[in-house]
C-alpha cells in the first residue's frame, strides 16, 4: 500500500482531478474503477471522485510499489504531469534540474521580482523574453519562475508532480512590464478568478505616432489570423444582430487611451484594457492611425527605422506599467474563488508598479514627453 497526505498546494480541488495529475499514466476509466473497488480510498473510506480535498486528507493506494511508480511516472524515466488540461504536456514535464537551469540561464536577463508573498509573485519582465513557451525548446518566464522557487526552497521537486507555479497573464515577447504569477494553488486560483471576473486592472504606457489631445474610448471587433500571428480590427459599429452573435461578442474589444504628454508629433499614452485580446493595444491604435513606435507588425516602417537607427529600438515601446488587485489580506486565501468574487467588498486595492525600462526613459526624454514625471 502507498499513501499520500494532501498538502496546501493540493487542497481545494476535486479528488479525480488530483488523481489525474498524480497518476498521468493511468486512464480516467481506470481511476474510477479503482475508486469503485476501494483500491484507492480517501481517509480510509470509499470515494466517488467528486470530493473536494482538504489539507491533511489521506489517500491510500492498494497497488504494488511497481504499479504505483508506473502510474505516477516516478522512477520510471517519465516526467511530472502537467497541472492544466490543454497545456503542452511535454513542455511542462521538465524535471526540477531543468527548471533550475532555466532560472540560472535567465538570471542575467533583467527579470526582477516586484512583490512576493506565500501565494503570489509579481514579476517585471524585460522585452525579448517569452511569458510562456511557444515551442518545446524555448525558455520562458514560466520556467524561470519554477526554477526560482525551487532554488529558494519555496517548492519541492516532489510537489511538481501535482502542482506547478505558473504565470497567470501573458505579455507579448517584446512587451515589457508586470506579469502576475501564482506561487500556490490558492494564489493561482485567486489570480485566475480576478482575471475572469474582471477584478484585475492593467494599465500600460506607450508612445504612439501622432498627437492625441483628449481621452479616447476605442471599440471594435478583432479577427485573428493564426498563420500570420496577426490580428485585424473592425472599427465599424456592428448591427444589433451581430452584436448579439456569440462569436462577435467573444471578439469584442474596448481600449481606453489617456494622453499624458504630447510633443513633436508623438504622444505618451496611458492605456487601460477593458478587454484583453491578442495584440489589442498595438492593432487598435494602428487602426486609428496612431501606431506604436517600434512596432514591426502594425507600425510605420519609416518611423521604426528612425528609432532603430537613433536609439537601437528593436521592438514596440509598450510597457505594462501598473496592475491593481483587490487587497484581500483579510480574506481566506484557501477559498480563493470566493475571495476574488467578493473583491468589491474590499476597502483597498493593492497597486504594483514596474519602473520604465532604460530605453523608454531615454526615448521619451529626447522626444520631450517626460515619462519620468508623475502622472498618477
Amino acid at each position: 500500500m502507498q499513501s499520500v497526505t494532501i498538502e496546501r498546494n493540493q487542497a481545494g480541488q476535486r479528488l479525480d482531478k488530483f488523481l489525474r495529475k498524480l497518476m498521468p499514466a493511468a486512464g480516467t476509466g481506470f481511476l474510477y474503477k479503482m475508486l469503485r473497488k476501494k483500491n484507492i480510498t480517501l481517509n480510509g473510506k470509499r470515494a466517488e471522485g467528486g470530493e473536494i480535498l482538504t489539507v491533511g486528507d489521506n489517500l491510500s493506494f492498494f497497488f504494488s510499489l511497481e504499479t504505483f511508480a508506473k502510474m505516477t511516472g516516478r522512477g520510471t524515466g517519465e516526467a511530472q504531469p502537467s497541472q492544466e488540461p490543454g497545456r503542452d504536456r511535454e513542455a511542462s514535464r521538465a524535471p526540477a534540474a531543468e527548471y533550475i537551469r532555466a532560472y540560472h540561464t535567465l538570471s542575467g536577463s533583467g527579470i526582477s521580482v516586484l512583490y512576493e508573498d506565500d501565494d503570489l509573485l509579481i514579476a517585471d519582465k524585460p522585452a525579448g523574453i517569452l511569458t510562456q513557451k511557444a515551442s518545446a525548446s524555448d525558455i520562458s518566464l514560466n520556467e524561470w519562475l519554477i526554477g526560482y522557487l525551487l532554488e529558494k526552497g519555496s517548492i519541492s521537486p516532489e510537489e511538481l508532480y501535482t502542482f506547478k507555479p505558473s504565470v497567470c497573464n501573458r505579455l507579448d515577447r517584446n512587451t515589457s512590464g508586470i506579469v502576475l504569477c501564482g506561487k500556490s494553488l490558492a494564489g493561482s486560483q485567486y489570480l485566475s478568478c480576478c482575471i475572469r471576473e474582471k477584478r484585475l486592472r492593467k494599465i500600460y504606457r506607450t508612445v504612439c505616432v501622432g498627437e492625441i489631445s483628449k481621452e479616447l474610448t476605442l471599440r471594435g471587433y478583432l479577427k485573428k489570423d493564426p498563420l500570420k500571428n496577426k490580428v485585424q480590427i473592425n472599427l465599424k459599429t456592428p448591427s444589433a444582430e451581430n452584436a448579439l452573435n456569440a462569436e462577435a461578442s467573444q471578439n469584442y474589444i474596448e481600449t481606453i487611451c489617456r494622453p499624458l504628454a504630447v510633443s513633436g508629433g508623438y504622444t505618451l499614452l496611458e492605456v487601460n484594457l477593458i478587454t484583453g485580446k491578442t495584440h489589442q493595444i498595438r492593432a487598435h491604435l494602428a487602426g486609428i492611425g496612431h501606431p506604436l513606435i517600434g512596432d514591426a507588425k502594425y507600425g510605420d516602417p519609416k518611423v521604426n527605422r528612425y528609432f532603430r537607427e537613433r536609439f537601437n529600438l528593436q521592438y514596440q515601446l509598450l510597457h505594462a506599467y501598473r496592475a491593481e488587485l483587490p487587497d484581500m489580506e483579510n480574506a481566506d486565501m484557501e477559498d480563493a474563488d470566493a475571495a476574488a468574487v467578493d473583491a468589491e467588498s474590499a476597502k483597498t486595492w493593492k497597486t504594483f508598479l514596474a519602473p520604465y525600462p532604460r530605453i523608454f526613459l531615454e526615448i521619451t526624454k529626447k522626444l520631450g514627453l517626460g515619462a519620468g514625471d508623475d502622472y498618477d
